[in-house]
């Protein structure tokens, strides 16, 4: 019975707060169908009539994030006034992108649309809390419309393959991706790197098994459930963008993204890995990450 208790305990430890997180989703989707139904709300997800509700969102988890992770978020002054595309490395639980959007709605009104992988939108019962905080399934029409109507799309090029394989080496696992450079020279806007320090730290994956990766592979869906949510220090950096340049094919483009010819003088660094390398202890370190909750120089 000790034994028992004290593995079903380990487990509840390992695990507790990403499912707290994923409550907390599925309340905040409760609470706008709530919202829509006394407002008798029709409009388009999108519009500022939902800004009120959208504010109160983005409250709930600036707090959460101020309190668990002490986040904060610099480099706001990168973003273009009008659309651009942000690229960024993507954690087991991208819970610091979410602090990301919350932030930015606080900080200057703004929405930025996040291109997510097909399989979020089979998950039961998100469906309006997806519409309005504006999360698309990023086909290359979608995010052309968003970015001529002024919006900041975000990406991840590693998306769930790198939540699951990437670990405390903060390896980028984009592959061939290469879409979000076609859809930037087609808009004419600039791209943006941006990364969270310690969100491996905060939130890991059971090291990779070749049936794992292969089970993946074959269903694109994430078997491997993320553990911890331990309270390390969380802060996003957005790096300098990369500007339209109508001479550059797309090839180049990504290789000024791998390259970073344009961000903190990293002249042969990828964009997102130089921020990575500029930000984060390699390998990561939880209890570094922890103590760095207390290092006022870092403010």
């Amino acid at each position: 019975v000790i034994i028992a208790s004290l593995t079903i305990s380990a487990i509840l430890v390992f695990f507790i707060v990403p499912l707290t997180i994923v409550f907390f989703i599925y309340l905040t989707n409760i609470l706008l169908l709530i919202y829509q139904r006394n407002n008798e709300l029709k409009e388009d997800p999108l519009s500022d009539v939902w800004n009120s509700v959208r504010k109160t969102i983005a409250s709930f988890w600036d707090i959460y994030a101020r309190i668990w992770h002490g986040y904060e978020l610099h480099g706001v002054e990168n973003l273009p006034e009008g659309p651009g595309i942000l690229v960024y490395y993507h954690g087991a639980i991208p819970i610091d992108y979410l602090y990301f959007l919350s932030r930015l709605f606080l900080w200057k009104k703004r929405l930025c649309l996040s291109v997510a992988d097909h399989f979020v939108f089979r998950l039961p019962g998100l469906r309006l809390l997806l519409a309005v905080t504006g999360v698309i399934p990023g086909t290359r029409e979608e995010c052309l419309v968003a970015l001529k109507n002024g919006y900041l799309v975000s990406i991840s090029p590693g998306g769930v393959r790198e939540a699951l394989f990437s670990d405390e080496s903060y390896q980028l696992m984009w592959g061939n991706r290469k879409g979000f450079a076609q859809v930037a020279l087609e808009a004419k806007v600039p791209i943006i790197p941006m990364y969270t320090q310690n969100v491996r730290e905060g939130y890991r994956m059971f090291k990779e098994r070749r049936f794992f990766r292969q089970l993946y592979e074959s269903t694109r869906l994430p078997f491997t459930p993320p553990y911890g949510g331990l309270p390390v220090k969380f802060r996003t950096y957005i790096g300098k963008p990369i500007p339209y340049d109508p001479n550059i094919t797309t090839e180049e483009l990504v290789e000024k993204v791998c390259k970073g010819k344009f961000l903190f003088s990293f002249q042969t660094k990828t964009a997102v890995q130089a921020l990575i390398h500029k930000h984060q202890t390699i390998p990561g370190n939880i209890w570094k990450a922890l103590l760095e909750r207390f290092d006022k120089r870092r403010k």
